[in-house]
């Protein structure tokens, strides 16, 4: 018979939230900086009605920050506070058949994930992979195709920020086994906000020849070759803050943009608390008269406190929940140089400190340091940001 299921495995929930969202997460912040016992009280919350194999759920990911510069003479950059992402969605599915989602970031005002899923195995019997269509994430940037509820950092990397794609319109085929994984995917026409016109054919390969729980060993490649359909485009990257919209590292709008290529090499590493990950990525504007290069990398060790391992199911993951909290210590270089003979991008080059507490399977608090170090056209900014976030999510 059909079930209604809010939550498991878990004590009685709260009973009360706020009506208004920003002093529930002002709340929700408070609750699990100064009563750690009653956010544990929480359980499994997965809001979800089932019908014998088939599943209607919602989920959510809802993000609160706070970022504070330091080290800032000129007074760039102003403090934040406030919601960074307020993602919700539906989803429809039979594990092993088939999966509909729809996602949309009401702070953002902008779609996420929109997509139907076929599995070929469920439905011909035969595992020939899996079929994805509709508004996905292109695959260049291991970093950002891993799922934002899962993010280790409170930003992207800034390499990652200045190659990724985004989400775009298209169709996917992956083929996924214990030892590898393959995947091509073509994106045409426009994105669910009317935006990047073109044409975009990627793919993305890994071998996988370790792959149990807390013994994981990922090395791939991804590639993609875009045909805007515009003639421009702009390269930069936020100082891994979110909160703010100064970028110290910007190319400026690119004009006579014929195709864009973007690639990738990735690598990952899990050792029961420890792990490793690390990109190196680039991307090529061919335009009319002179090409512009952009290249950087990052490379960042966690080191699970409690016991735990990060998961993983073809890219990096949240640590396996256990018994108890779970507490995380990462540390992060990245680099990112967009200077190419007379464009003067800049080169910036960050470390950050981080901290994960995880509160069950459904909060999450985390606290990040950056330390910058930019240059730009002669002149340089050092700034560093103190970030923190609550994140609930289900």
């Amino acid at each position: 018979m059909p079930s209604i299921s809010l939550f498991r495995r878990g004590k009685d929930p709260l009973q009360t939230w706020s009506s208004r969202p920003s002093c529930g997460a002002i709340a929700l912040l408070g609750l699990l900086l100064l009563v750690p016992d009653t956010a544990r009280a929480w359980p499994d919350l997965a809001p979800a009605f089932r019908a014998g194999e088939v599943e209607l759920g919602l989920s959510a990911n809802w993000v609160y920050d706070s970022n504070s510069f330091h080290r800032d003479p000129d007074g760039r950059f102003e403090d934040a506070t406030g919601f960074r992402r307020r993602e919700t969605g539906v989803f429809l599915r039979r594990p092993g058949h088939y999966e509909v989602m729809v996602q949309y970031d009401l702070e953002g005002r902008a779609w996420t994930d929109t997509l139907v899923r076929l599995h070929s195995k469920g439905l011909l019997g035969r595992d020939l992979g899996s079929v994805r269509i509709g508004y996905f994430k292109t695959p260049v940037g291991f970093d950002a195709v891993s799922p934002v509820r899962a993010a280790p950092f409170l930003e992207q990397a800034l390499p990652v920020q200045a190659v990724y794609a985004g989400r775009r319109t298209g169709v996917e085929w992956a083929l996924q086994r214990p030892g590898y994984l393959v995947g091509v995917s073509g994106f045409a026409g426009h994105d669910l906000e009317g935006d990047n016109h073109g044409q975009t054919v990627a793919g993305r390969a890994a071998w996988v020849p370790r792959n149990a729980p807390g013994d994981v060993l990922h090395l791939g490649v991804a590639a993609s070759r875009e045909r805007p359909d515009a003639d421009t485009l702009r390269l930069r990257a936020r100082p891994e803050a979110g909160l703010t919209p100064v970028r110290l590292v910007d190319t400026g709008t690119l004009a006579g943009v014929e195709t864009v290529h973007r690639g990738g090499i990735e690598a990952l590493w899990i050792a029961g608390p420890w792990s490793l990950q690390g990109e190196l990525l680039g991307i090529d504007v061919r335009r009319e008269g002179q090409d512009v290069r952009g290249r950087g990398g990052y490379v960042f060790g966690s080191w699970m406190l409690t016991g735990g391992s990060r998961t993983y199911g073809g890219h990096a993951g949240n640590p396996t929940a256990g018994d108890g909290d779970q507490v995380e210590l990462l540390l992060r270089y990245s680099h990112l140089d967009l200077d190419d003979g007379a464009v003067a991008g800049g080169t910036q080059s960050d470390w950050t400190l981080g901290m994960n507490w995880y509160l069950g399977r459904n909060l999450k608090l985390q606290a990040n340091y950056v330390h910058a170090r930019s240059r730009r056209g002669g002149e340089t900014a050092d700034p560093a940001v103190l970030g923190l976030r609550a994140q609930f999510y289900f």
